[in-house]
C-alpha cells in the first residue's frame, strides 16, 4: 500500500531514506524497479551545483573582536556589544533538536583529531583539547562498515590557513570561514580556497540555503530522514550551529527541507548540511547536549566546528 497506493509523499520518504543509508536500499529495491528509484530520487533532488555564497552581502561588525577565552557571554570595550553563545531547544513532535546561536562569528573555527589520519576524537574531547565552550561535528570521514576510526577525512581540511589534509587537484563543496569570518559555500580547489584566504574549511554538503535562497525547492531534498547537523550563517555575521537526534523512537531524524526550514526560520542567509546520521554530536559547556544515534554514543571524528 504504502509503496503502490496513493500516499507517495510516504513512499518518497521511505526511499530517500532507505536509498542515502547504503546498508538498508534493500528496503526500496525490494519493492521497486531501478526506473522508479531514480525517478523518486531525481524528483527529490536538492538544487545547489553552481550555487556560490556572496561573502560581501554578510556584515560582520569590526567591534566583534574575541579575547580567546570560553566564556558564553562578554561584553568588548569599544561599542559595548555583546559577544554571546546561546544553546536553545528547538524540538518538534517528531525530533529532538538543539541550536548554538553565536554572535561573534571569529570565535568559531574548525579543529581537527590529535591523530588526524590515523584515528578521531569524540567532539567532547576535542572542546576539551582544543579549550573551547562547544561545538558540533564537520566533515566526513572514511568509514568502512560503520567501523571506521574517524581518523581519515573525506575531501578536505582547512584549520587556521592551513591545508591539513586533501588533495590539490579535487574540486569539493566547501563549507568554512574566510578571515573575515564570513561562511564561504561553494565548489571550489584548495588552490581556490588559499586565493579566497579560507581560514577554516571542510568540504560537504549539499547546501541548503545560498544567499537567502533555500536549495530545495520541492520534495524533502532526496536524502530521508536522519539525524542532522547543520551550520549556517545571518547577514550580521550570527553563526547558527543545528542538530537534530534521529534513530530513536522519540526522535526519528528529520529531512533537509526540515533543516532548511529552521535554518531560515532564525534568519540563515547561508546554510550547509555537515556530516550526519551517528555523526551528528553537539557538546557544550562540557555537557553532551544531544543523543548520538549509536548505542556507544559519541563516534571518533576527524573534524569538528568549535567555538572558543
Amino acid at each position: 500500500m504504502v509503496y503502490y497506493g496513493p500516499f507517495t509523499n510516504i513512499r518518497d520518504m521511505i526511499v530517500t531514506t532507505a536509498m542515502t543509508t547504503f546498508s538498508h536500499q534493500y528496503i526500496a529495491k525490494a519493492f521497486l524497479s531501478d526506473k522508479t528509484i531514480s525517478e523518486i530520487m531525481e524528483k527529490n533532488k536538492i538544487d545547489d551545483k553552481n550555487k556560490y555564497s556572496n561573502e560581501e552581502a554578510i556584515q560582520v561588525s569590526a567591534s566583534q573582536e574575541t579575547d580567546g577565552s570560553s566564556q558564553d557571554e562578554k561584553t568588548t570595550n569599544t561599542n559595548e556589544v555583546k559577544d554571546t553563545v546561546e544553546l536553545k531547544n528547538v524540538s518538534t513532535e517528531k525530533y529532538k533538536a538543539y541550536m548554538l546561536i553565536v554572535s561573534n562569528p571569529k570565535r568559531v573555527s574548525v579543529v581537527t583529531s590529535d591523530k588526524l589520519g590515523k584515528i578521531g576524537m569524540k567532539l567532547s574531547e576535542m572542546t576539551e583539547y582544543y579549550n573551547a565552550i562547544g561545538g558540533i561535528n564537520a566533515g566526513g570521514f572514511a568509514d568502512e562498515g560503520g567501523r571506521g576510526s574517524g581518523g581519515t577525512p573525506t575531501g578536505f581540511v582547512i584549520q587556521d590557513g592551513k591545508v591539513v589534509f586533501g588533495k590539490e587537484n579535487q574540486r569539493l563543496g566547501l563549507i568554512g570561514f574566510n578571515e573575515d569570518s564570513v561562511l564561504v559555500l561553494g565548489q571550489y580547489t584548495l588552490k581556490e580556497a588559499r586565493d579566497k584566504k579560507i581560514r577554516d574549511a571542510v568540504s560537504f554538503g549539499p547546501f541548503l540555503i545560498v544567499n537567502g535562497e533555500p536549495t530545495i525547492k520541492s520534495g524533502n531534498g532526496g536524502w530521508g530522514i536522519q539525524p542532522r547537523t547543520v551550520i549556517g550563517q545571518k547577514k550580521d555575521g550570527t553563526v547558527l550551529m543545528l542538530v537534530v537526534d534521529g534513530r530513536r523512537v522519540d526522535s526519528v531524524g528529520a529531512t533537509l527541507k526540515e533543516v532548511q526550514d529552521v535554518m531560515l526560520e532564525y534568519g540563515a542567509y547561508n546554510a550547509a548540511n555537515l556530516d550526519g546520521g551517528s555523526s551528528t554530536t553537539m557538546v557544550y559547556k562540557d555537557k553532551l547536549i544531544n543523543k548520538p544515534s549509536t548505542p556507544a554514543g559519541q563516534r571518533f571524528l576527524p573534524s569538528a566546528f568549535i567555538i572558543k
